[in-house]
């Protein structure tokens, strides 16, 4: 099987150290991204360590799809303890990085300890060198990228930043890349800052040579010549749709449809669009640079979950507030989807929906932990009892779009998730909109939902891109990795079930798959999927199962 080459590369921040592993053995296994992370981090991280403390490690991984020319792989994962969920997470970002990364050499990056000074890592196939950065405290991500561009000639596409709220731990601050692209959900900003890593870049001229089977033309080929609307207005494209399935929230959850959705909407952002957006290598090119004349607003985005959060669930029915919002997330640093739902908690509380100056107020104190924002920084699960609202997050993550309470597979999804409520853990919310599955009910689900789960852990190990699936489809990824598609079912089946055991170990069970709302014979549903999966009826993956090593776990 295709599978990504190069070296474990460990940076010890608080020592100044560096030193090189192999890992090939886990790479033949787990392939490359969230797989190798995955294996890695729970093979090396104390279960029982702090999210923010210096024994959790901080991994950074490609695929062996960002050796290739192809489309839809301008993308790379990053794997640690969440400051949020208290859980392992991965999140994948895209932009330029994933090449410059994988030109030193390397498949995988560990960041562990802690160091007393504000730091600059620069990683080479050279060596690690570390600067003392005093001057970059509190510093924007847009002002790291000039000081790092002017200091060593590199530009945003070289770094991993942590912006303001990652240095003031902010449970759900980003690590940012090519200013704009974020490595999103669960606060892995907190733990690069909590590190006291500024910054860290990637350059070299190392980048193995891995032959890619010829199918990656076709998929490329396919990309460009599509007249897909995302390459119009990317993921906001089917804002209306969603918002007509009453799938999408509103005023903190209390409604599942907007009124003003068309002004937030994908036409909307589109009449904003000013130029063509894209990831390192794609064609299909589906990004959103997007600029308001009127004032001058520039910003890349919003996304759909930008939408939703920053827009219909906090009452907000201006796109260009919604684009301020969004700029003000990327450099700070702040998971927008986060931020925004926990904003909305506030606004809840103090009746003020559709009050954007409030929002634009709130946001840099958050990332500052100013004021109230010291309060919300800890996100929906730690402050809704305070702001004396319902809790809207599930294993500490907040929501994301699409209602589970109206595409019944996606609550189920957001409930067994490893991750918490994360639309991107599952592709089973697609088969519920396009009719595949019934959106109502839960019946036969679970199979369904095991089977897309392991295809998503899949896709984020090679690393594929998520909206690459009309085009990288089944009969073409199992050509590109010269596998069975069973074979790489296996693969992700093993990856998420190496997350439930890491999170078992940290004290998860079945009470933690749990929603604020009821989903019909939820509890049933619940069972068959952990017999789909081969795990105890209380949510726990069997030990024989992880210390008998690559057995079946859940693949078929």
């Amino acid at each position: 099987m295709l599978h990504a080459t190069g070296t474990l590369l460990t940076i010890d921040v608080g020592e100044r150290e560096a030193r090189t592993t192999d890992i090939g053995d886990v790479l033949s296994s787990f392939v490359g991204g969230r797989g190798v992370a995955t294996k890695l981090a729970h093979d090396r991280t104390p279960f029982d360590a702090d999210p923010l403390g210096p024994e959790n490690r901080l991994y950074f991984t490609t695929g062996p799809l960002q050796h290739s020319r192809m489309s839809f792989t301008g993308r790379m994962n990053a794997t640690a303890i969440s400051p949020l969920t208290d859980g392992i997470r991965s999140t994948n970002a895209g932009g330029f990085l994933s090449r410059n990364f994988a030109a030193t050499g390397h498949a995988a990056v560990e960041l562990v300890g802690e160091s007393d000074e504000l730091l600059a890592v620069h990683v080479t196939d050279d060596g690690v060198t570390f600067k003392e950065v005093p001057d970059l405290e509190g510093a924007l991500v847009s002002e790291t990228s000039e000081y790092v561009e002017e200091a060593r000639g590199l530009g945003a596409e070289h770094l991993m930043t942590a912006g303001p709220a990652g240095e003031n731990e902010v449970r759900y601050a980003s690590i940012m890349t090519s200013d704009t692209r974020a490595f999103g959900r669960g606060g892995l900003g907190a733990v690069m800052g909590a590190k006291g890593v500024k910054c860290v870049s990637f350059d070299g001229d190392s980048e193995p040579d891995v032959e890619i089977p010829d199918v990656q033309t076709e998929v490329h080929r396919d990309a460009a010549q599509s007249d897909d609307p995302m390459k119009r207005q990317g993921t906001t494209g089917g804002t209306e749709f969603i918002n007509d399935e009453f799938s999408l929230p509103t005023r903190y959850f209390s409604e599942q449809s907007f009124e003003d959705v068309a002004d937030i909407g994908g036409d909307a952002v589109e009449e904003k669009k000013y130029k063509r957006g894209t990831c390192s290598q794609c064609a299909f090119g589906c990004k959103l640079p997007t600029r308001d004349d009127e004032t001058g607003l520039e910003t890349e985005g919003p996304e759909f979950e930008t939408v939703m959060s920053f827009g219909s669930c906090a009452g907000v029915g201006d796109i260009v507030d919604v684009m301020k919002s969004n700029d003000l997330c990327d450099e700070l640093g702040l998971d927008t989807i986060s931020a925004g739902v926990t904003v909305s908690a506030y606004l809840a509380s103090e009746d003020e929906f559709g009050n954007a100056d409030l929002i634009h107020d709130l946001l840099p104190k958050i990332a500052h932990r100013e004021g109230v924002g010291d309060l919300l920084a800890e996100g929906v699960e730690r402050c809704h009892d305070e702001l004396g609202v319902e809790n809207w997050s599930s294993k500490g993550l907040e929501f994301a779009a699409h209602d589970g309470r109206a595409i019944n597979g996606q609550g189920l999804s957001y409930a067994t998730s490893n991750s918490g409520a994360d639309h991107m853990y599952s592709e089973i919310l697609s088969a519920e909109y396009s009719g595949e599955l019934d959106p109502e009910g839960l019946d036969g689900k679970a199979e369904f939902l095991v089977r897309s789960e392991n295809a998503a852990a899949f896709k984020d190990s090679g690393i594929v891109c998520a909206f690459s699936s009309d085009y990288a489809t089944e009969e073409r990824l199992a050509a590109l990795f010269d596998a069975d598609y069973d074979d790489l079912l296996a693969v992700g089946a093993r990856v998420v079930e190496l997350e439930r055991h890491f999170n078992n170990r940290r004290g998860f069970d079945r009470s933690d798959d749990d929603l604020p709302y009821e989903l019909p014979s939820f509890e049933s549903a619940l069972d068959d999927y952990y017999e789909a999966r081969g795990w105890n009826d209380d949510g726990t993956v069997p030990e024989s199962r992880i210390s008998g090593g690559e057995g079946a776990v859940g693949a078929d």
